[in-house]
């Protein structure tokens, strides 16, 4: 069995070097040093169809073994990709943000228009089909939100929300976290890269 000692290593990297050894490898056991890490790995195992195991050693040491099987994977951006191939909508977007204000400016007016944009996203005919969030924008997907309402209204109808992992573990937020998805680096990549436009406020 191969072995990923990813203890002390960032967000993607145990996700990334994982899954380089599954290339070449039927099972892999990565050990990883926070919670996050594991549900990083656990949702790569699903899109591939990868059979999960995880065991918690201590609050910084856990276990996460990683076996190709027959699962049912997952559809990841790639199978939606091959799905879609050549068949994007012309007004198909995905919103990334990486700030709690809009523009460079007085703070509390980039605050208001931050606000005004993701509300104004509820509003349009076609809605984004994600939103994701990174670095300074993922406090708006957290408890006291000023945006929280008009996110679910989004995630209610059929908007994926995602949040940077890593990012919220800087602020101290992954607690707190009301609406949408922890993601990690590596996904958050494959959505950027494949997305047929991407709208940044």
């Amino acid at each position: 069995m191969f072995k990923v000692d990813a203890l002390g290593k960032a967000c993607p990297l145990p996700v990334i070097e994982t899954r380089k050894a599954l290339k070449e490898h039927d099972t892999v056991t990565t050990l990883v040093d926070n919670k996050i890490a594991t549900q990083n790995l656990e949702k790569m195992a699903k899109q591939l169809g990868y059979v999960y195991q995880m065991q918690e050693d201590s609050p910084t040491h856990y276990t996460v073994v990683i076996t190709k099987g027959a699962v049912e994977p997952e559809q990841t951006v790639e199978t939606e990709q091959t799905v879609n191939a050549g068949h994007k909508a012309d007004d198909e977007y995905i919103v990334v943000i990486n700030s709690d204000k809009m523009g460079i400016g007085e703070e509390k007016l980039g605050k208001n228009l931050m606000k005004t944009f993701i509300y104004t996203l509820t509003e349009q005919d076609v809605l984004p089909q994600r939103i994701i969030f990174y670095n300074g924008g993922v406090p708006i997907v957290t408890e006291g939100s000023e945006s929280l309402a008009d996110l679910k209204n989004l995630a209610a109808k059929g908007v994926e929300i995602y949040a940077c992992g890593a990012c919220l573990n800087f602020y101290g937020l992954t607690a707190k976290v009301a609406v949408g998805e922890i993601t990690n680096m590596y996904r958050i990549v494959e959505m950027m890269r494949s997305a047929y436009r991407i709208v940044k406020p």
